[in-house]
């Protein structure tokens, strides 16, 4: 059912804009940052803290001060946001009604057993249990993490990982939000915790065949740079954990895994355009690290083992879009790859798995999701049939090698997600679970979707997909939400989101740009939207923006955006370019401080991002970088009605990055559109731990928007 439009503009604005209320006006320390001769004046360089000024329990006065800086902009976000409290209430009960409390995984078989996660009525955090070769035997609990969660304001359980032999379980605790895990390990036939405890590493860690050597990366404390691979023997002490893998290069990140085969325990370094790989066999972990080939800038390539072989995930030979190789597993230099799945000029193949008669195949096309299922024997080739005209689908882990079902997940802007299980022999699909929507006024049938394509300025084609209610009409006083992220190659996906319904039923459209800097129309449609293209991302954004106006879905007073981190570099950008555009803007943890970041090589991710956005310390990506660096490009103009929001603990993109960002913007901008940052002072980059505190954030930015058009209920 549609909720009724209650329009009061004058008294939501009025309050929103409540000139009584007074933001508080950050103080100016100029420091002066030069690099090729060039001088940046940054007033507020002083709002940064380290790691432990951030945790310190004894603040001294210069810590002390950005504290009460970050908690008066909180406090003014309450002051202008009050009117509003109990319409997030009521948003964050809404959307929490259609979340079904009691909710469970579907079941997947691993090494004998079938895992579950699963939610209790009430519980924040998730149940991880198991049961032994079928479905009504006795569930053991593995980890209750609403109990493990108590007494901690954030909490997050990673990398679970499971023994061979079934006894032990590794995991791993993050209660900071810094993402710096401890690793610990379980014995899950008595519950003891072992005392093995490993600090600051990623999370994840692998399992040798022994059932006794574990695999783990460990951080660089400063950087947060995954750059060592240690091996743990239990029962150990962990200080004399043998280090087998340092990635000096600083523009690479490494990780450990083990193949599906369960024979090679791998050893991954990754840049943004090239990597390498490295394996040791899985029952000899002592045994000395072997390459598969050695790195060579901008050869992209990920390794799978079957039958012999290696399988190899590749861009060699200028295959833009990738294709699949293979080479035997004793001989694996490039020379020896042969083509098995070639390269395609309109297809981006994005991931392959491999099963004991059968190839899977993930590719885009013209956008769009495609799951191709090959016989090793050549008797069947053929793609999965799906009739939406925007979706999204992708193959699960499906840990299981000998087997003729793959489990996959479908869904639309209209269609909750789906877990099917298909049969690659006689196609055959049996659908596992359909999420459910609570509440009782759901129904597909009331929303449409659809797919157009917006001209930009240099002639490209860009798409937006689009979802609303069948009732809302589209006109200049439709509001509409544009959303994009545009960075890393990551494409967006065509989802179905819960949360959306409270936007949509309450007459907004929302939009999704796949704009150049994501793999949307394929590999180049990154490389177009990156280092010295960068600048196409934005533009793309803002046509976008402008050709639903021009279309008749909106107007410049009502249309909306939002992206977070590196997509809020994009709204950062897209503001100081286009302000005129949008009524209203959420920036969500933005990387908006470019320069001053990625000049700074101790910050977290700096170097590993130079492939990305360019290495300032070179003129060329210096210039290019400054000309759309949301910070350094601030100016006297008015901008669009702004909500910011960060985290202090976030290890992404560090809080003062928007903080800076909007003290600036205060004291820039012209008008009286409302600036807003909020900072939760006990999360980092991923925001609330939680599944309901998350929703807490949603119906916050919800309100905001919702505010800005006089809905207030």
């Amino acid at each position: 059912m549609l909720v009724t439009l209650t329009f009061a503009t004058s008294y939501s604005q009025n309050n929103m804009k409540n000139k009584e209320i007074k933001p508080p006006i950050a103080d100016k320390a100029p420091k002066n940052l030069e690099k090729h001769g060039d001088v940046r004046i940054d007033n507020y360089y002083w709002m940064r803290l380290t790691d432990e000024q951030r945790n310190d329990k004894t603040p001294d006065e210069h810590t002390q001060k950005v504290r009460d800086y970050l908690n008066a902009e909180n406090d003014y976000f309450d002051g202008k946001m009050a009117h509003t409290k109990q319409f997030r209430e009521d948003l964050f009960q809404e959307m929490k009604a259609r979340i079904k409390e009691d909710d469970e995984s579907v079941p997947y078989k691993k090494n004998g057993y079938f895992y579950i996660t699963r939610y209790e009525i009430g519980g924040q955090y998730p149940i991880h249990s198991r049961k032994k070769e079928n479905l009504e035997a006795k569930e053991e609990v593995l980890f209750n993490v609403n109990k493990l969660a108590e007494g901690h304001d954030y909490y997050s359980l990673g990398g679970v990982s499971v023994s061979p032999d079934n006894k032990i379980a590794s995991f791993a605790v993050d209660t900071i939000s810094r993402r710096q895990y401890t690793l610990q390990f379980k014995n899950l036939k008595t519950g003891e915790i072992y005392p093995d405890k490993i600090d600051n590493t990623t999370g994840g860690s692998t399992w040798a065949n022994d059932n006794k050597t574990i695999f783990y990366t460990k951080k660089d404390p400063v950087t947060l740079r995954s750059d060592k691979v240690f091996k743990h023997v239990l029962g150990t002490d962990t200080a004399k954990d043998v280090e087998i893998f340092h990635e000096k290069d600083d523009t690479y990140g490494v990780f450990v895994a083990k193949t599906k085969s369960q024979k090679y325990i791998v050893v991954g370094s990754y840049s943004t355009l090239t990597s390498e790989y490295q394996v040791l066999d899985a029952d000899k972990p002592d045994e000395e690290l072997r390459i598969i080939q050695p790195r060579t800038h901008g050869l992209e390539y990920s390794i799978l083992h079957y039958n012999g072989y290696f399988y190899i995930l590749t861009n060699k030979d200028k295959a833009t879009n990738f294709k699949l190789m293979r080479t035997p597993e004793d001989k694996t230099g490039s020379e020896n790859w042969v083509d098995m799945i070639p390269h395609r000029d309109d297809t981006l193949l994005e991931d392959v798995s491999i099963f004991k008669d059968y190839l899977v195949l993930e590719e885009r096309t013209n956008g769009l999701n495609k799951i191709r299922i090959k016989r090793w024997d050549d008797t069947a080739d053929y793609y999965l049939p799906f009739d939406e005209e925007t979706y999204s689908v992708g193959v699960y882990g499906n840990p299981e090698f000998d087997t003729e079902i793959i489990r996959y997940g479908y869904n639309s802007f209209t269609t909750p997600a789906s877990v099917i299980d298909f049969n690659m022999r006689d196609k055959s699909k049996e659908i596992k679970k359909e999420q459910e929507v609570l509440g009782g006024e759901f129904d597909k049938n009331n929303y449409v979707s659809e797919r157009i394509w917006i001209t930009a300025r240099d002639g490209e084609k860009v798409a937006v997909s689009i979802v609303r209610r069948k009732d809302t009409k589209l006109n200049e006083n439709t509001p509409v939400l544009l959303y994009a992220y545009g960075s890393y190659g990551y494409t967006i996906p065509d989802g179905f989101s819960t949360t959306r319904l409270s936007l949509l039923d309450r007459g907004f459209v929302y939009a999704l740009a796949h704009i150049r800097g994501s793999q949307y129309l394929g590999r180049q449609w990154y490389e177009d939207g990156k280092l010295l293209h960068k600048m196409n991302t934005f533009t793309d954004f803002i046509d976008c923006g402008k050709a639903l106006i021009e279309k008749k879905y909106t107007s410049a007073q009502h249309l909306y955006a939002m992206g977070g981190s590196a997509g809020g570099l994009l709204m950062g950008a897209i503001v100081n370019m286009s302000p005129e555009t949008f009524n209203g803007i959420v920036a969500a943890v933005p990387f908006v401080d470019v320069m001053t970041t990625m000049l700074d090589e101790s910050i977290p991710l700096t170097t590993g991002e130079y492939d990305e956005w360019g290495n300032p310390n070179e003129k060329e990506s210096y210039d290019y970088m400054l000309s759309y660096s949301p910070y350094d490009n601030v100016k006297k103009q008015n901008y669009p009605n702004m909500l910011v929001t960060t985290g202090l603990h976030d290890s992404q993109v560090q809080y003062y990055e928007p903080a800076k960002w909007v003290a600036k913007l205060r004291a820039n901008k012209t008008g009286d559109n409302v600036l807003l940052l909020h900072t939760n002072m006990e999360a980092g980059h991923g925001g609330a731990s939680g599944r309901f505190n998350a929703l807490k954030e949603t119906a916050r930015d919800y309100a905001f928007l919702l505010d800005l058009e006089g809905i207030t209920k």
